[in-house]
């Protein structure tokens, strides 16, 4: 789910870290790169409008679904930037073309991802959950996907130079893409990295000592 904007050819190749096979790069389209910013919001607003019609009396338990959801993300985002996109084979090859070509139009198409959410998110929450909750948390859920590509467009897009949330946030991805990607998989939050111990900021700090 790595998308960033490229000015590139759609057909190039990267080689492999064993520098053998060439590994095909998923490049997208600017106008199936963009539908994603489109898609989810209009998704998530018809998720939120589902959980409170389905129980209009239990709508204060829908938008805690959803606040819920967004929190989550921040979770599924790092496992996913650390182990899928950095250790799955086919994953890895689309991710490894970000990394050698930071603005490289590669990513997944809006309807697979909506097919992921659907079958990872929606379903098993409709198992474990009521409509109206199942329904707020796949729209928080989707309202943090969105958050992410938007935050890692702008990083690489963007010229950032205040110090605050998006500063922070640049600084903390350049580091993973240019000091070691071992380190600061969260984009849209350090907290996870913290909590794994993945900071780069604090294994520099740690080494200095």
């Amino acid at each position: 789910m790595n998308r960033i904007e490229s000015n590139t050819t759609n057909r190039s190749l990267l080689t492999s870290d064993q520098g053998s096979t060439p590994a095909p790069a998923t490049r997208l389209s600017r106008t199936v790169f963009f539908a994603d910013f489109y898609a989810f919001p209009t998704a998530a607003v018809a998720f939120i409008a589902l959980a409170i019609a389905s129980k209009p009396h239990r709508w204060m338990a829908s938008v805690m679904a959803v606040f819920i959801g967004i929190t989550f993300w921040t979770f599924i985002e790092y496992l996913l930037h650390r182990y899928a996109l950095h250790h799955v084979k086919w994953v890895k090859a689309q991710h490894d073309v970000h990394h050698h070509d930071e603005k490289a139009l590669v990513g997944t198409p809006v309807w697979f991802t909506f097919l992921v959410f659907l079958t990872f998110v929606t379903i098993p929450a409709l198992f474990i959950s009521t409509i109206e909750i199942a329904a707020g948390f796949t729209a928080g859920m989707m309202l943090g996907y969105l958050w992410y590509v938007t935050a890692h467009y702008g990083i690489h897009h963007w010229q950032i130079k205040s110090p605050g949330y998006l500063g922070r946030l640049k600084r903390r991805h350049a580091l993973h893409h240019h000091l070691d990607d071992h380190g600061n998989f969260g984009v849209t939050s350090g907290f996870w990295d913290h909590v794994f111990c993945t900071n780069l900021e604090a294994l520099r700090e740690a080494d200095r000592g």
